[in-house]
């Protein structure tokens, strides 16, 4: 999952301290959800930006077994697992309404 900001930044120092917080501490209730959701036993974080001139977050859940477990997640994998239009549709259903609970609970 890709957590970006939604207005052009290029380096996470340009935001302002109050910025900074709430898009890392959004950055940390999506990585969250993403751990609970896939039952994974750690979350990678990739900031990058060489290609892409706008600040975000990759979040990778990893499991013990997958081939770059002792290392940093693979960006372009050779074998990449695709889901159908379908599975991913609901996938991005079933995330964003367990963000929006986490959130919501958050609020109250």
């Amino acid at each position: 999952m890709i957590v970006a900001l939604n207005w052009h930044v290029d380096e996470l120092f340009e935001l302002t301290s109050q910025q900074r917080s709430q898009f890392t501490n959004e950055v940390a209730l999506t990585a969250q959800v993403i751990k609970d959701h896939f039952h994974a036993s750690k979350i990678n974080y990739g900031i990058y930006g060489d290609t892409v001139s706008h600040l975000h977050f990759h979040l990778v859940p990893k499991m013990p077994g997958d081939s770059d477990w002792d290392d940093a997640f693979v960006n372009n994998p050779e074998n990449p697992l695709y889901l159908s239009d379908e599975k991913n549709e609901a996938l991005i259903k079933e995330l964003r309404a367990e963000l929006e609970g986490l959130y919501e609970t958050i609020r109250n």
